[in-house]
């Protein structure tokens, strides 16, 4: 019987090298691609996110398959979403010779412990019916765990918040400042947009730093992980589209009192005013001084003809 080789199977870097260079990979600033090569990081990446054996968890950006090894070597069923056809291609062939201790089905596939959507993540709308094998046999991913793009982080992270409402952790490893902006509180100099949209969503927390050094090829930037834990959304009548409204024209100008910033929201500076009057808010404030609630409340506040 095959046996769990003594690293599990990890890639080091000279394995990451092999893979790409078989495949034609050269990595790109256009995709963010940046391979993570050293197995203590992606192990430490997987104890961090508290992955037990039965989770499944969600992976957007695979690449190589670093982390993946190491999801399902914590015992996780992974469902991975990557946009290149590549390495979306390689990815299982990797996984079955790396872990031949994995019970593939008769056609040597491992569905029962791999799936991989061929996709862009933001384009991901029903990830369950799309994964089948592992995330329909198991469930829905109830994590995210990855290393995301450093171009499209936000983006990715907000989205799938959005789509999919049973993901109750995340745990990824970004660039430091979107980590930091992710993780930031009212009054802080890096709370912005992203912060209050996580907010939404989620309870943001840094979670530690990551050498440049674990990659291949060696960013410019420091990277970092970055975790999020669900919560419920403020109590609120107003919508998360209004909300979100709210925080997209409070930040546009954030160098402006919010009187003036939501003006052309509201209608006029002084509409704005009774608005952020009837929320309970200082008209003289900046919008990096309230948290997810006053906007909700802000909101709501229009939305109600204050």
């Amino acid at each position: 019987m095959n046996t769990l080789p003594a690293d599990d199977g990890l890639l080091g870097p000279a394995d990451v090298r092999a893979l790409a260079g078989r495949l034609g990979v050269r990595p790109t600033k256009q995709l963010g691609q940046n391979f993570v090569h050293d197995a203590g990081t992606v192990r430490r990446i997987a104890a961090k996110a508290g992955v037990q054996p039965g989770d499944v968890v969600l992976e957007v950006g695979p690449g190589l398959g670093s982390l993946t090894l190491a999801l399902l070597a914590a015992g996780a069923r992974v469902v991975v979403v990557e946009i290149d056809e590549r390495l979306a291609a390689e990815l299982p062939a990797t996984v079955a010779a790396r872990r031949p201790d994995l019970a593939a089905d008769p056609d040597g596939r491992l569905a029962a412990h791999l799936q991989v959507v061929r996709s862009d993540a933001l384009d991901v709308h029903d990830l369950p019916a799309l994964a089948g094998g592992a995330g329909a046999a198991a469930g829905a991913p109830t994590k995210l765990v990855a290393n995301l793009p450093y171009n499209v982080a936000v983006p990715v992270i907000l989205t799938l918040l959005a789509r999919m409402p049973q993901l109750e952790q995340v745990l990824v490893m970004v660039q430091t400042e979107v980590a930091e902006r992710l993780a930031a509180v009212p009054g802080s100099k890096v709370y912005g947009v992203p912060s209050v949209k996580a907010a939404w969503y989620a309870e943001a927390s840094m979670a530690g730093a990551v050498g440049r050094q674990v990659f291949w090829p060696v960013p410019n930037v420091d990277s970092a992980l970055v975790r999020l834990v669900r919560r419920d959304p403020p109590s609120t009548t107003a919508s998360r589209e209004d909300v979100f409204a709210v925080v997209d024209a409070a930040f546009g100008q954030r160098r402006k009192t919010l009187r003036a910033a939501l003006a052309g929201w509201a209608g006029s500076p002084a509409r704005a005013e009774e608005v952020l009057r009837a929320a309970g808010v200082d008209p003289t404030l900046r919008g990096e001084r309230l948290d997810v609630t006053a906007f909700a409340r802000i909101a709501e506040a229009r939305a109600a003809g204050a």
